[in-house]
């Protein structure tokens, strides 16, 4: 029961996260399906229209970022994290993690971590045509060896 108690507010936080997605999708909130299984529902419902993206406006990435990083199955955050390294970049994305670590709550800290993973998301021609030979997405925006570098020393500097 302390399990399921502790666990409450993280699984929540995440409920609210995936239903601003699928708002944001124009795909309900998945009302008839029970609380306790609805933010997994609605993550899977995004999953494949998000990838099917190649663009999204602006106020995707910070509900993308947050359900990600509040997801507590470190198998599925990726359904989040993937979109928004295809559509607005693996430095953007890592960056926003990086700040989550720095600055998040102890849940948030563990989620970053979790999400980081999946930031390292190999890029295919066949999920983006701006990777096809002849794509036009500027190399910028996926360099992030900076970014790991400060990831890394974040980690060792909260491990002392």
């Amino acid at each position: 029961m302390a399990d399921e108690e502790h666990n409450k507010p993280a699984a929540h936080s995440f409920l609210s996260y995936a239903t601003e997605v699928a708002r944001l999708m124009d795909l309900g909130h998945a009302p008839d399906v029970p609380e306790a299984r609805r933010a997994r529902h609605l993550a899977h419902a995004v999953r494949k229209p998000l990838l099917e993206r190649t663009h999204l406006p602006e106020e995707f990435f910070a509900p993308l970022l947050a359900a990600a990083v509040h997801d507590p199955d470190p198998s599925f955050c990726r359904w989040y994290v993937e979109p928004a390294v295809y559509v607005f970049g693996r430095r953007r994305v890592m960056t926003a993690l990086l700040d989550y670590l720095r600055t998040g709550t102890e849940a948030e800290q563990a989620g970053a971590k979790r999400a980081w993973y999946c930031a390292h998301v190999p890029l295919r021609a066949d999920r983006s045509p701006a990777y096809a030979p002849g794509g036009s997405r500027d190399p910028a925006m996926d360099e992030s060896h900076d970014v790991m570098a400060e990831w890394q020393e974040t980690v060792r500097r909260s491990a002392m």
